[in-house]
């Protein structure tokens, strides 16, 4: 049993962190929401193996837990106004479509940005996020129009980029 969780890990982590950096908005979150996701899966993995699918059931307490995290009013994080570390200067980040988006995500409220990802980047039909979600189509529609209405009234890089990118096509 243990065998076969460890070599589910090693083959699906990677994918199960961009999944939660997405549904968080953050990487380093979004690692810790897989980790979270993990412990659960192998409390529950003698009934996923062999027969059950233990990714897609790490994918739903991921999923509900980002969920449940938008409901909290404190996120146990503080932040400070003085980073302990310098970043270092990427001359490529302006330009890093994936960063742009992960930071548009990021200003988004954790429940529209869950809908988001599931809708656009799961490519799951409204009525499936719903009863995921355990909440009514109408719900994830508005959740997701409110959320599309927020990135577009962005300002900033990723409206910078994204009009720089149409710009040279001719228009």
């Amino acid at each position: 049993m243990k065998q076969q969780f460890t070599e589910f890990v090693h083959a699906r982590y990677q994918a199960l962190v961009r999944h939660g950096a997405m549904l968080t908005g953050d990487r380093g979150h979004g690692e810790d929401l897989a980790q979270e996701a993990l412990i659960k899966t192998y409390r529950a993995w003698r009934k996923l193996y062999p027969d059950g699918d233990p990714e897609a059931y790490t994918r739903k307490v991921m999923v509900r837990a980002a969920w449940r995290a938008g409901r909290r009013f404190w996120r146990r994080e503080v932040p400070t106004g003085v980073l302990p570390d310098t970043p270092v200067r990427d001359d490529f980040a302006v330009r890093d479509t994936a960063e742009l988006v992960l930071g548009a995500l990021r200003a988004l409220p954790a429940q529209q940005r869950v809908v988001l990802v599931l809708r656009y980047w799961v490519d799951l039909p409204e009525q499936d996020i719903a009863a995921m979600l355990g909440c009514s189509p109408g719900t994830v529609k508005s959740r997701a129009s409110r959320a599309i209405a927020a990135l577009r009234a962005m300002d900033g890089p990723l409206a910078d980029a994204f009009s720089l990118s149409t710009a040279g096509q001719g228009g």
